[in-house]
């Protein structure tokens, strides 16, 4: 298979990753002409996108949308498969918080796939759709959100809880300690098991050492850098918090309205996942620290134990460490 990686091709043609997305996997929503264009510049670049004959078949389903983690996860995916000749992979877009949906698109790929990868939601239609995968034997792993009661032969992502635990921390110890605080949580949607654990987490973590800090608003924003925009505007209006967290994506929206209303320096702002915003973030100081799980390695690790398990090899599952990245850390690229 070609090492020539989703972003080289975007680079090249000059368009989005996403479009390249599409493209590559056959999908709808793009003109004629840009698919042709990208095709072109694939083939130049010598990127294979038809298997080889008996090459294993990984299928991912991830959230639609453009959510920039979850961008980044699906360009590790289709990169880390290229890297690997016996396999070949292609992406399923469900939109995120539909498990209907989902289990549709999970029941669609009976047959038609050696293992799946997803991000999904811990919901009875969704476990049961993996449980008729897993007895079709297509074996299935759950990617940063776990179902650990579905039929499932491994999860690759970070624990959770402890990340929730990480962020209370942060805060507990950057806050001024004594003088009662507030702070505002932000929620992708408690539909995800992991960002419920997160907020789990960090409420268990905020009563065990630091009582002086009150929850005093939680606001489910769906994961949408919009609404995430629209909300903090309205936060603010009734009275900034002493900080925020944002346990799943919208750091971006967030971080705009704190920008507009001149507190990105007075309101300490902790979130997840290191992307182009959240990188810029930390170095205009608008975030104070983004807790990382690393898409890269998820990816490379999801891979591996899905081609390992279509062998009938049994690998040990990942759980990704945490990092704290702040201004005075950021890796390079």
């Amino acid at each position: 298979m070609s090492r020539a990686t989703i972003t080289t091709i975007a680079e090249t043609a000059g368009v989005s990753t996403a479009t390249v997305d599409r493209v590559l996997n056959g999908r709808d929503g793009v003109r004629s002409h840009t698919r042709d264009h990208v095709l072109t510049i694939a083939r130049k670049l010598g990127h294979r996108g038809e298997a080889n004959p008996g090459a294993i078949r990984l299928s991912f389903v991830l959230p639609a949308g453009d959510n920039s983690f979850m961008s980044l996860l699906r360009e590790h995916l289709l990169a880390e498969a290229q890297c690997r000749p016996e396999v070949h992979a292609q992406l399923h877009l469900v939109e995120g918080f539909n498990a209907e949906k989902l289990a549709a698109q999970l029941h669609q790929l009976k047959g038609n796939t050696d293992a799946v990868g997803l991000v999904g939601l811990d919901h009875p239609q969704v476990r049961d759709a993996i449980a008729a995968l897993q007895a079709s034997g297509v074996h299935v792993c759950t990617l940063v959100s776990d179902i650990p009661t579905a039929s499932r032969i491994a999860y690759v992502g970070i624990d959770n809880r402890a990340a929730g635990r990480l962020a209370a921390w942060l805060l507990g110890r950057f806050l001024p300690h004594g003088a009662p605080q507030e702070v505002a949580v932000f929620l992708g949607s408690l539909a995800y098991r992991g960002h419920e654990e997160r907020e789990m987490g960090f409420r268990a973590l905020l009563s065990e050492e630091f009582p002086h800090i009150k929850i005093s608003r939680m606001l489910e924003i769906g994961d949408d850098r919009a609404r995430g925009y629209q909300l903090t505007r309205q936060l603010l209006q009734t009275g900034a918090p002493a900080g925020i967290y944002n346990v799943g994506a919208g750091n971006s929206g967030i971080g705009r309205a704190l920008q507009e209303a001149g507190l990105q320096r007075q309101i300490m702002f902790v979130g997840h996942d290191l992307t182009s915003a959240s990188r810029q973030f930390l170095l205009d100081r608008t975030m104070d620290a983004v807790i990382e799980q690393n898409p890269r390695v998820e990816a490379r690790e999801a891979v591996r134990l899905l081609a390992s398990a279509v062998r009938g090899q049994t690998e040990p599952s990942y759980l990704p460490r945490l990092q704290v990245v702040f201004r005075e850390n950021i890796p390079v690229d």
